[in-house]
């Protein structure tokens, strides 16, 4: 079962959510943060990611940080700019990008479930950003930033989402990228019973996005629960912030890589080794157009690699993804990529930005840059399913999850 929990979220004033939600933390640099809210004094980014306020260069567990953080999330509240509501409800989210739409619910998810493995993860996670997350939601006491979850959709959810979404929303605006954000607010009693009713008969969520956010939950409930003496298993930070997508409605991107050099290699004999394994054609399209393709910009031109039969294990499901292809054919034996995760001299790059960031990256730094097909969700719950871990960078969601859409209190 999924239990689902409702919760009084905190949530923008309705004329000032679009001042206020901000792109996750995760996603924009300390220089990149800076000036996204050079003229936006409401942004939620000075909460999720308050280093921006303070001078360059502090460490990511400087306590001032989590400070600024606390002062300026109470400063939105105190003014009224952040609203909470008088009784626990669940939400729907619905973001457009394009022609794509998604409807998510809202909700309290149980950090127990995540412990015991029923909310499943397809990623490792790294100890500081874990550390610096939990840091962030204990002494803010509140989830800041949702984790994104998903799960294999079932049509009475859905009925139930198109009866809702059929309403006046209580929020609706569309982003300075286009991106069009819509919330609405279930908090009629019988409704909110209806839906945890329904997810209670959903085995699995898993974690599409935020497995550092869904750490530092069980974290925080960890520490929580031996400060307290009195114990129940039902204070607040023993859920945590989720927005749950169907996965029929997730779009996931490609993650394409830039190697900032040839590691010893003259273009020509780079592509003579790459020989061994893939296919290699010049070629005007970038992007592959099917999973074992990979598009290849090196020396100024494009390449279509076609990954070789039998160069792969076809039936390992972590092995087969294209990502783990071009790792193990490619990235470690041609370019020295050892570990991926630690190796300064590889990026990693969303495929929100488009090749042409690819070339700019490599014609930069005299590098090679790699342009992959998506891997599909199903791949990836697939994976969840067998207890396996996906090669780092597998994946980008679009849309991302706007912060400060709603806000959850884990101290009351």
């Amino acid at each position: 079962m999924s239990e689902l929990k409702p919760f009084r979220g905190i949530r923008p004033r309705a004329d000032l959510a679009a001042q206020i939600a901000a792109p996750p933390y995760d996603v924009v640099d300390y220089e990149e943060g800076r000036a996204y809210v050079k003229d936006k004094p409401l942004s939620f980014l000075r909460v999720e990611k308050s280093e921006i306020e303070l001078e360059a260069g502090l460490d990511t567990l400087d306590p001032r940080i989590f400070e600024n953080g606390a002062k300026n999330l109470a400063r939105l509240q105190a003014e009224g700019k952040l609203v909470r509501d008088a009784a626990p409800c669940f939400y729907l989210y619905r973001q457009i990008m394009g022609s794509h739409r998604q409807v998510g619910v809202v909700a309290g998810a149980s950090v127990e479930e995540y412990q015991q493995g029923l909310i499943k993860k397809h990623e490792h996670t790294r100890a500081d950003k874990e550390e610096e997350r939990t840091r962030h939601v204990d002494l803010l006491g509140a989830n800041t930033g949702p984790v994104f979850l998903t799960y294999h959709a079932r049509p009475e959810v859905d009925a139930f989402v198109r009866r809702v979404t059929e309403r006046k929303p209580e929020v609706d605006f569309v982003a300075e990228d286009g991106i069009g954000h819509t919330l609405w607010v279930v908090s009629d009693a019988k409704e909110v019973a209806e839906l945890a009713r329904l997810f209670a008969a959903v085995p699995h969520l898993y974690v599409a996005d935020g497995h550092h956010r869904s750490a530092a939950a069980s974290r925080v409930q960890a520490m929580r629960r031996e400060r307290n003496p009195k114990h129940t298993g039902a204070e607040p930070y023993n859920h945590f912030l989720t927005v749950i997508f169907p996965h029929d409605q997730m779009k996931i991107m490609e993650y394409n890589r830039v190697v900032l050099d040839l590691h010893g290699h003259t273009p020509a004999a780079l592509r003579e080794a790459i020989g061994k394994h893939f296919e290699v054609s010049e070629t005007e399209r970038p992007s592959p157009e099917r999973p074992t393709e990979f598009g290849m910009y090196l020396d100024g031109r494009w390449y279509r690699l076609k990954a070789r039969p039998g160069s792969y294990p076809k039936d390992d499901p972590v092995g087969s993804l294209d990502v783990a292809i071009l790792q193990q054919n490619l990235l470690d034996p041609l370019l020295g990529i050892k570990n991926p995760r630690t190796d300064k001299r590889i990026q990693f790059v969303g495929g929100i930005r488009g090749t042409g960031e690819l070339e700019l990256r490599a014609r930069k730094h005299g590098g090679v840059a790699f342009a992959l097909h998506p891997t599909r969700i199903e791949q990836l719950m697939a994976i969840a399913d067998a207890g396996e871990v996906m090669p780092p960078k597998s994946t980008w969601f679009e849309p991302k999850l706007r912060s400060g859409m709603i806000v959850r209190s884990i101290n009351d």
